[in-house]
């Protein structure tokens, strides 16, 4: 199978520093990195994105995650390799994904389980990763970017 296109935020280079930009910005906002991380791999997998399924678990290996917590992110809920902190974000993280799934796409009991966590900065950090790894599975999915391709 070839991509439809190249990448477009490789197409357009402006786009590429601008998503550079917003990863960025969530970084030192109180979020650990981990935590970003297992939440840019439930939304790449609730997405079905094979290029972020498939580098996100990478990322997280070098990190230094665990296989076993790593291979339970799309089983999160029934396992118990997650701190509670994490469960908060993951659950975030599926709502935001999956906003036109139910009619109130991010319950206030979602939202206040979050925040007995993370501050107003760091609930802003999760919603832009959350909200720029779905930018990426979306290019990705949308032009059939393929797994394993060196860009």
């Amino acid at each position: 199978m070839e991509p439809r296109i190249g990448n477009p935020a490789m197409v357009l280079p402006d786009a590429m520093k601008a998503l550079h930009a917003l990863n960025k910005a969530t970084e030192n906002a109180g979020v650990p990195q981990s935590t970003i991380g297992l939440v840019q791999l439930r939304a790449s997998q609730i997405n079905g994105c094979s290029v972020c399924c498939d580098q996100h678990p990478r990322y997280l290996k070098q990190a230094g995650e665990s296989d076993d917590r790593i291979n339970a992110v799309a089983a999160w809920r029934d396992t118990p390799y997650f701190t509670e902190e994490e469960r908060a974000a993951l659950a975030l993280a599926e709502y935001v994904t999956r906003l036109a799934d139910v009619p109130d796409p991010v319950p206030d009991a979602i939202w206040e389980d979050a925040a007995k966590y993370y501050d107003e900065q760091g609930l802003a950090a999760l919603l832009l990763a959350i909200s720029t790894i779905n930018v990426w599975n979306r290019l990705n999915v949308a032009t059939k970017q393929q797994a394993g391709a060196k860009w």
